[in-house]
């Protein structure tokens, strides 16, 4: 298997609403969006929004679940200001603040916030993983 990762989708309770979060926040529903999926391009990754139920059918497990699902997106930026800035930005367009940023124990500087379904967003930034010109992670080789 290539080592990448073509699509992110999150199984979403009200896709109107979760379609007004992410459009608050200034993201762009790419033209290829139906009315039963959002997709936006997220640098080399699309980010797709999915009712909960039917993400669950298509997949062909249960629905059902809640609490910490496990895993947790990141949002990488360019210095500390601008964590607790996004993070501010996410909080007005009505996600819910989870960690307000400070200090990580590894040297970075962190906070979390969740969107309107639950889903976790650790804005981070991180002095070791630079961003290049246009806002990528450089991991080293």
């Amino acid at each position: 298997m290539r080592q990448t990762i073509s699509f992110v989708t999150l199984g979403v309770a009200d896709l109107a609403h979760s379609r007004r979060f992410y459009g608050a926040l200034g993201w762009r529903e790419s033209s290829g969006s139906q009315a039963e999926v959002a997709f936006f391009q997220v640098g080399s990754v699309a980010f797709a929004l999915f009712g909960r139920d039917a993400l669950a059918e298509d997949a062909g497990v249960p629905p059902a679940g809640s609490g910490f699902a496990g895993f947790a997106l990141a949002h990488n930026v360019a210095s500390e200001a601008a964590v607790d800035a996004t993070l501010a930005e996410a909080v007005a367009a009505g996600g819910r603040l989870v960690r307000a940023g400070e200090r990580a124990p590894w040297g970075g500087f962190r906070g979390y916030f969740a969107d309107p379904d639950g889903f976790l967003w650790e804005v981070c930034h991180n002095p070791f993983f630079p961003l290049d010109a246009q806002g990528f992670v450089q991991l080293p080789a």
